[in-house]
């Protein structure tokens, strides 16, 4: 059935026309599909899997930047998360697999139609940066006061 996005950000919308990179369980190339249908729960209970990636970003004094999703987002809008997640897609550019290291997957419903089932690639960055949000893809971010999980930890 056709999935109706009209009451979806138009940008949002475009982005959902992005090719993703479909694996097996064992993370194998096994095709594309456009990240629509990879974020569609009837694909996701027919084992649909596809490849994405979460940046855990610490500044020096090793606290955790978090975002809260823009109200926008189809996946789990105005939720907290990792400080930036999305996925790799099906160019040239984003085949390379040299040295690459799979860390886990993640299997969640966000509501009756959408969720994920993905295989994630984790990167953990220490900086400080200066940040220049898009409001279409996040509502907020802060670093909390005092972070239980510290880049130490996570290395």
């Amino acid at each position: 059935p056709e999935i109706n996005t009209n009451h979806l950000d138009k940008q949002e919308v475009q982005l959902l026309a992005e090719m993703c990179i479909l694996t097996d369980e064992n993370e194998n190339k096994i095709g594309a599909q456009t990240k629509e249908n990879c974020h569609l729960n009837e694909n996701i209970k027919k084992g649909l899997l596809h490849r994405a990636f979460g940046v855990f970003l610490f500044n020096t004094e090793n606290k955790l930047l978090l975002q809260q999703r823009s109200h926008a987002k189809i996946t789990f809008p105005d939720c907290f998360t990792n400080t930036c997640c999305s996925h790799w897609l099906r160019n040239p550019g984003e085949l390379e697999e040299n040295d690459a290291l799979r860390v886990w997957g993640a299997k969640a419903q966000s509501d009756s139609v959408w969720g994920e089932h993905e295989i994630d690639y984790i990167l953990f960055v220490r900086k400080n940066v200066m940040l220049n949000p898009d409001p279409s893809e996040l509502k907020s971010y802060c670093y909390p006061g005092t972070s239980r999980i510290t880049y130490k930890m996570l290395l």
